[in-house]
């Protein structure tokens, strides 16, 4: 068997990461370069800072394949493929904050004939376009470029990357795209081969649609609450339909993560510069905050006022099976409630490091029913494992009252009420 081309990945955060260990498993040797001194440690001494089902097994046992350093030209020098995956995050105006990407660019050196720069972060349509202009200005026509957006699911992303629904690569010629290409023929998937601004574009309305999906479900689920109708039903119902298909229609508390908040924002941003008023989005975006604050109205029609009571928030990251917090709903949650005087508490298996840093005054637990104990309500926001195995007795044992709200529609309406509980979920009677 040949020897399989070796990567270079910029980039070790969620994203760099799973691609450069999945490129490793399927036999290729990766560099991966970061700016931050303390994760390239990490790394090193075989930690990944990251709660990512699949990953750190990965990375043990590839790494005779993988090496980690600060040095960008080693990552340039190492491969003639090097994967961007860089962070975008939001700025002020709505925009993509691209510095890390001109960064790139920045960096480059004489000598690095023949690179390709593959852009796995999510960039705004037309960023390739720019891109491309600069290094030919900078005379550096020599360097590829293609867009490969990723379509990785926070708790699944292993396996997302190694069994994909579909590989988008878009470049300006063939000779970029082939390349790359080749690197993803041994997975057996359909490769959709078009230009860079339609790649940017397909990775930015994949998540925009995924989002109405989930803001819409909302809205039903709103509408059954004032109808008696039951959402979980409605939804199933929708989802036998070919057309519509059941992924993406559980109602709860609106979306959250690193993708698609931010990606929503910023089409709806893109579409604002180019003279178009995404006016979906705009309703996408704020039924996804409202629904969030609709709890708090659900606990104060059980509590009465919430100043002085105690109330439990039952999961902190986003969701399960990943140790994120960017745009979680918890955030939103303990935000209001501090601010309606209510005392504040959270648990979560995995996520206490990030929460300690993000929610300042709210009393942190490790176990579950400690966060509970003397709580006048909880609330469940992540649906890990241990909250669907809802633990009834003891957690009514140790309640000030019996109060849940699920926000996440885990648990079963008529086995909480049989526990005596005061239940509400969410679009279900």
């Amino acid at each position: 068997m040949s020897r399989l081309e070796p990567i270079g990945v910029l980039g070790a955060g969620w994203v760099g990461l799973v691609t450069a260990a999945c490129f490793a498993e399927l036999g290729h040797e990766v560099c991966v370069r970061d700016i931050d001194e303390a994760r390239i440690a990490a790394l090193e001494a075989g930690g990944t800072g990251i709660y990512e089902p699949g990953l750190a097994e990965l990375l043990e046992r590839n790494r005779e394949r993988l090496r980690f350093t600060l040095d960008v030209r080693e990552a340039f020098a190492a491969a003639r493929s090097v994967f961007v995956c860089v962070g975008t995050p939001p700025t002020h105006s709505g925009d993509a904050d691209l510095s890390a990407v001109w960064r790139v660019l920045d960096e480059l050196e004489p000598g690095s004939d023949g690179l390709t720069l593959v852009m796995k972060s999510t960039v705004p349509v037309g960023t390739g376009e720019k891109v491309r202009i600069e290094l030919d200005s900078r005379g550096r026509a020599d360097v590829g470029y293609v867009s490969n957006p990723e379509f990785l699911a926070e708790g699944t992303a292993v396996a997302d990357f190694q069994r994909p629904d579909r590989v988008v690569i878009g470049s300006f010629g063939p000779g970029p795209g082939d390349a790359i290409a080749t690197l993803y023929e041994g997975l057996g998937v359909p490769i959709l081969r078009t230009d860079v601004a339609t790649a940017e574009m397909i990775k930015y309305a994949s998540n925009a649609f995924l989002a109405t999906k989930i803001s819409f479900i909302n809205e039903i689920a709103n509408v059954c609450e004032e109808t008696g109708a039951d959402v979980s039903v409605v939804a199933r119902g929708m989802g036998l339909d070919p057309r519509i298909g059941p992924h993406f229609l559980r109602a709860g508390l609106g979306f959250g993560g690193s993708c698609f908040p931010k990606d929503v924002a910023a089409l709806k941003q893109l579409a604002g510069n180019s003279g178009y008023h995404f006016q979906l989005l705009t309703a996408v975006i704020e039924v996804n905050e409202l629904q969030k604050r609709r709890v708090v109205a659900k606990l104060a029609k059980h509590l009465g006022s919430l100043r002085g009571k105690t109330v439990t928030l039952l999961g902190l990251a986003f969701k399960p099976n990943t140790n994120d917090m960017r745009e979680a709903s918890s955030l939103v949650l303990a935000s209001r409630l501090l601010a309606e005087g209510a005392h504040v508490r959270g648990w979560d298996p995995v996520a206490l490091g990030e929460a300690r840093e993000l929610l300042q005054g709210v009393e942190l637990h490790e176990d579950l029913l400690a966060a509970l104990e003397g709580a006048d309500a909880a609330v469940i926001v992540t649906e890990w494992d241990a909250v669907r195995a809802f633990p009834y007795h003891e957690a009514g044992r140790v309640m000030r009252s019996a109060v849940l709200i699920d926000g996440r529609n885990v648990l079963d309406p008529d086995e909480a009420r049989a526990a005596r509980f005061f239940y509400e979920s969410v679009g279900r009677p």
